[in-house]
């Protein structure tokens, strides 16, 4: 076997399950899940009359590359939605369909780290946020590579401090991983701070992957939060070298099962990575391509989307925001919660007196310079329906000020 899966932490939800087995919730309470961020609004209904109507499109054989006219048609959505400057983006070149950011995400590390190429005999580096998603680690355990972490914090606004990264870091980065907005923190990167990174991928020579599958969930409808493309845009980087997006409509559109993204950016990563997956078995069935062409067309589900996140949003902070310190993110659908009592303690507390799971922010951190800044926190999915989301924060707040 690979010695690398011995590196592997056991999934985040797989340390809860551990936690939450040492107690026993309230039977006369219903669950409510707070901790997976699993949409659970409806899908778009023109969406699965699409998939209905396309299902003899699954006795074909799909291209990797995908058909081109969902090429085009993300071609479009990110020029569009990212402001950039028309036909920069080439459907045939710097656009690659996927199966969800997930697969994605981890497949790029195997294909983009160079193992062999070490600094003084190290290992080539994976630099992420932390706290992170975990394919993040994974991926670059499975590369040959060491994970980097850069700690996201209240004091730095939850957007790493680049600045203070050392030199001899970025000298054996080969992969950057970005998530904006943040999972958890819901944090955004601006275009000056993006802008700094590039020039830092073209100084040490390493890849920037901006992992944007919360960009389309945010507040203000007069300020969508910032993509790396976009950044290109703004200093005239039209070639969009050595970065590179991952987009999903699992969040933007209600369609985790439908597992259906992109990869869009630098032409030459990206034929390369077109090759690694020809190779990988992942090509998406024709019958999803034609469903996301739908999904990727339309923005009025995913205003109503938007709308039905802010008003859960504003009623559960309303509630919480007197007991709890937590504050509205900048974008996405998790409030990053800060506790007084031990995560571990909150979460298992909570669910063994209300029967609600949330998810403690130490599993999805690793202790870096010091500290864990996961702990003390724990991350809630606001993804229930309206009147599920109240009633868990009433739970919440009842178990916050019991006697």
């Amino acid at each position: 076997m690979n010695p690398d899966l011995q590196r592997l932490h056991p999934y985040p939800f797989e340390k809860l399950n551990k936690l939450k087995a040492a107690v026993s919730p309230p039977t006369h309470l219903e669950h409510i899940a707070l901790s997976i961020g699993e949409p659970k609004h409806e899908p778009p209904a023109f969406v699965l009359n699409t998939l209905q109507e396309n299902l003899g499109r699954l006795v074909n054989y799909p291209t990797t590359k995908g058909l081109p006219e969902l090429r085009q048609t993300i071609a479009d959505w990110l020029t569009r939605r990212f402001k950039l400057q028309a036909g920069s983006v080439d459907a045939e070149r710097h656009v690659l369909p996927v199966n969800g950011t997930r697969e994605a995400l981890f497949a790029f590390a195997q294909a983009v780290i160079d193992r062999t190429q070490t600094t003084d005999d190290l290992p080539p580096l994976v630099v992420s946020p932390n706290p992170f998603y975990q394919i993040y680690e994974g991926a670059a355990f499975l590369a040959g590579a060491e994970p980097h972490f850069l700690n996201c914090t209240l004091d730095n606004g939850y957007i790493p401090d680049f600045d203070a990264v050392p030199a001899d870091v970025w000298q054996r980065c080969q992969l950057l991983f970005l998530c904006s907005p943040g999972n958890p923190t819901g944090a955004v990167v601006d275009s000056a701070t993006l802008q700094k990174l590039i020039k830092l991928a073209d100084e040490h020579d390493f890849i920037i992957a901006s992992d944007e599958c919360y960009s389309e969930l945010y507040f203000d409808e007069s300020n969508p939060p910032m993509g790396l493309l976009q950044a290109c845009k703004d200093m005239g980087r039209f070639d969009f070298a050595k970065c590179v997006v991952f987009h999903s409509l699992s969040k933007r559109s209600n369609l985790p099962g439908l597992r259906s993204g992109f990869v869009a950016g630098d032409s030459e990563v990206l034929a390369q990575f077109l090759l690694y997956r020809t190779y990988h078995g992942c090509a998406m069935p024709v019958t999803s391509q034609l469903a996301s062409i739908a999904a990727w067309n339309d923005e009025t589900h995913v205003l109503a989307n938007r709308n039905a996140y802010r008003a859960k949003f504003d009623a559960v902070l309303n509630i919480l925001g007197d007991h709890l310190d937590v504050k509205k993110p900048d974008a996405s659908f998790y409030l990053w919660a800060r506790t007084e009592m031990s995560d571990l303690d909150f979460a298992q507390g909570l669910f063994a007196e209300q029967n609600i799971t949330v998810l403690p922010g130490r599993y999805i951190a690793r202790e870096s310079e010091g500290i864990n800044p996961g702990e003390n926190y724990v991350r809630m999915a606001l993804v229930a329906t309206l009147e599920e989301c109240i009633e868990a924060a009433e739970r919440i707040k009842t178990f916050l000020t019991k006697d």
